[in-house]
């Protein structure tokens, strides 16, 4: 792949976290990076976890699911301040567990900890398919959620007979700034950029959402059949686009952000080489 592979590319960095080393990398391949955060900062209220990891140290469960490898870290980071650290960790490795993404898989190895379901592609769908497999007719069940419910996952549980499903939701997306859509949308309707990059799903929600809210989800859909790219992170990004019917989808093998530019680097190429 050319070092100049993006040359002239107005690349459209949809993040908030490491969006200089982003940036950068754009720069090295001859694109423009421009920020236009479309997911706020994420919070985190310890409050949320007191009681229900009282409750989990108490009581334990049946089956405990975790999400994000970030979450399950702060679970921990939140019972050891509450003096009830080991007394989690016991009721974890008593419970049968299910994990999401690498990430997570990755916080069970450091918590020398193992998965009797890991879903290792990151999608929600992925970790449903891999449970189908079990009987959770009068099992209790924690989940471990990061910034979004996951009511696809309780419907699934709850039809698959488990008798309690306890939900935690320790960080809450906020949502971007009214200036930043404004924006990123008149740049879209006058072609004034070139490529999309989505680090989360929760940005395309909040990008979907407002254009629902405009009565411009028409538009946004043609603008990703025309010239401007969607670029997703990983499968759970792309997944969320496809919800959403956006049909080309730029998405690298490896799930990393400098993967991502440098995949879009090869489109471009392969695109504008057939020309």
């Amino acid at each position: 792949m050319s070092i100049i592979a993006l040359k002239n590319k107005r690349i459209v960095i949809a993040g908030s976290r490491k969006t200089d080393e982003m940036s950068l990398i754009v720069e090295k391949q001859g694109g423009i990076p421009i920020i236009r955060s479309l997911q706020g900062l994420t919070m985190f209220d310890e409050d949320l976890l007191a009681e229900p990891l009282r409750n989990f140290a108490e009581q334990g469960t049946d089956w405990l699911i975790l999400t994000t490898g970030m979450g399950s870290d702060s679970l921990i980071a939140a019972a050891d301040k509450l003096g009830i650290g080991q007394a989690v960790r016991d009721r974890m490795s008593q419970a049968k567990i299910a994990t999401r993404g690498y990430k997570t898989s990755a916080f069970l190895k450091r918590a020398g900890l193992k998965a009797v379901v890991s879903d290792d592609d990151g999608t929600m769908k992925g970790l449903i398919d891999n449970l189908s497999a079990y009987d959770f007719q009068g099992q209790r069940v924690w989940i471990q959620l990061h910034g979004e419910p996951a009511p696809e996952l309780v419907r699934f549980l709850e039809s698959k007979g488990a008798k309690q499903v306890e939900t935690v939701l320790p960080y809450k997306h906020v949502p971007p700034s009214a200036a930043t859509l404004d924006t990123l949308m008149a740049e879209l309707a006058e072609g004034s950029v070139d490529t999309i990059c989505f680090t989360t799903a929760v940005q395309v929600h909040y990008l979907f959402k407002y254009a629902g809210e405009t009565d411009r989800i028409a538009f946004l859909l043609d603008v990703f059949e025309g010239r401007i790219v969607a670029a997703a992170v990983g499968k759970v990004t792309q997944e969320a686009l496809r919800e959403y019917g956006v049909k080309r989808i730029v998405v690298p093998e490896l799930e990393r952000m400098g993967a991502l530019i440098i995949e879009i680097g090869r489109y471009y190429e392969s695109v504008e080489g057939s020309k």
